[in-house]
């Protein structure tokens, strides 16, 4: 045999040997291509609207004219619609009268006011507004937390609607100061907290401020207060008494303290300070303070401690301090001990012996070396009054106890309630009871007297026929 025969008997493919296979076993036919594409999950549906809402805002954004005054809201609204209308009939875009309504409303949103936050601020039902990341949004509705279909696009879309927040206040938020306390317009109390350090994303949390401040008469007939309390209340602000209020978070207290410096008489100097100014006091002779951060380069911050250092030098009645959180607690203490009587301030404690607690570890806060005997002396020689409010287990917000601050035994402080909260059950998801008196009369009763206020017994549940 040549060669090349050889080499092509050799090339020649060798037949395989065929591998039976089991009759149980049949092998499983190969699927075709459109099989296989219909097979795969079906791809996301498109949402057009959204599209349209994206490609619309972006137009206008870059059109609008950015020497517009944006403080004149219905000379833009009119710019805007005009550019919607022409934008619309461009695309040859036909929509209903009330999608095109909702899609204008939400366009303007965007571009002046907070996007997909300004219907959950319009609604009055809601108290509190709370954003976890840009897909997790939950209100807070009578008391009751529930989640909401509102939705941002994405976490790039949160933070434009913070920096709209917080830029006209003069505030930053950005990695080297990613949280921020700061208000709207309206003065709703807004707090701020980015990444690195909430891990959900841009997180948002408004407390919505009352359009219409509740009355006296509100708070009475939602049960948070009694008329007996008010009546007595309204004689120890007049008498200049120090109070302080104390509750946990959304417990009600800068509506309580509202409600109280609204019985200041007129014709007094009021000094309010505050982290973001959220008072709403009806008096005419009020200067509000505000703290403020430090700036990009740490610099020029404003302190409360230094506010209320401040306010001593500008010849106040009365300072109300928002909230006492550190050691402005002590400047508080030496005001009210050095003649600025009939001051208030809030602070965060479950009880009023936790309240006095409290203020005995913010003292120490300041950085002064005080015996503890000292810090005492200085809040029961301060404090007359200590008010708990507190928000029930049906979202009702109630005062469950008043209690006098009488002054000290050995190294104790002594207290006394003069009301508290009796709990009489539940009643259709309603929690029932009534904030009654202890039957005692306190002892500053003869500085409210000394004011020329006269209370009758039967605030303090005594029996005047005991003294017949």
């Amino acid at each position: 045999m040549s060669l090349l025969k050889r080499i092509e008997k050799t090339t020649q493919p060798q037949p395989q040997p065929t591998i039976p296979t089991s009759p149980t076993k049949p092998t499983a036919p190969t699927a075709t291509p459109d099989e296989l594409r219909r097979r795969q999950a079906p791809p996301p549906p498109h949402d057009a609207y959204a599209d349209l809402k994206a490609r619309l805002q972006q137009k206008i954004v870059a059109e609008l004219d950015p020497k517009l005054d944006l403080s004149k809201q219905d000379q833009v609204r009119l710019k805007i619609q005009e550019m919607f209308d022409a934008f619309l009939a461009q695309e040859e875009v036909v929509l209903a009268r009330t999608e095109r309504m909702r899609l204008l409303e939400e366009v303007i949103a965007e571009v002046l006011g907070l996007g997909p936050l300004e219907k959950l601020l319009e609604d009055p039902t809601i108290d509190e507004i709370m954003v976890n990341g840009p897909r997790n949004i939950y209100i807070e509705r009578h008391g009751k937390i529930e989640r909401v279909p509102v939705r941002f696009e994405s976490d790039a879309h949160v933070m434009r609607i913070i920096d709209r927040i917080v830029s006209p206040l003069g505030r930053r938020v950005d990695e080297s100061q990613p949280y921020v306390d700061a208000r709207l317009p309206d003065g709703s109390r807004v707090n701020i907290i980015i990444p690195p350090l909430a891990l959900v994303g841009p997180t948002i949390t408004i407390r919505k401020f009352a359009k219409k401040p509740f009355t006296v008469e509100d708070l009475v007939k939602r049960g948070t207060f009694t008329p007996e309390f008010i009546q007595f209340c309204k004689a120890c602000v007049e008498a200049k008494l120090n109070i302080i209020i104390s509750g946990g978070t959304g417990s009600g207290k800068t509506t309580t303290l509202n409600i109280l410096s609204s019985f200041i008489p007129e014709g007094e100097r009021i000094i309010t300070i505050e982290n973001a100014a959220e008072l709403q006091l009806r008096q005419e002779h009020v200067v509000s303070l505000e703290s403020r951060p430090p700036n990009i380069e740490g610099r020029g911050e404003v302190t409360m401690r230094d506010l209320v250092i401040n306010a001593l030098r500008m010849r106040p009645d009365r300072i109300i301090v928002g909230e006492c959180r550190g050691g402005e607690a002590l400047d508080m203490l030496q005001a009210m001990n050095t003649g600025h009587e009939g001051s208030m301030t809030t602070i965060h404690a479950n009880s009023s012996r936790d309240a006095i607690h409290r203020l005995e570890t913010m003292v120490l806060m300041a950085g002064m070396d005080l015996p503890l005997r000292a810090i005492r002396e200085q809040i029961a020689g301060a404090l007359d009054l200590i008010i708990q409010i507190a928000r029930m287990r049906d979202g009702t917000r109630k005062v469950i106890e008043v209690t006098e601050v009488q002054g000290m035994e050995g190294d104790v402080i002594v207290t006394q309630e003069i009301f508290k909260f009796e709990y009489a059950g539940m009643k259709d998801g309603q929690i029932l009871g009534k904030l009654k008196p202890t039957g005692i009369r306190p002892k500053f009763m003869e500085r409210i007297e000394a004011a020329n206020i006269f209370l009758p017994p039967q605030i303090f549940g005594v029996d005047t026929r005991l003294f017949v």
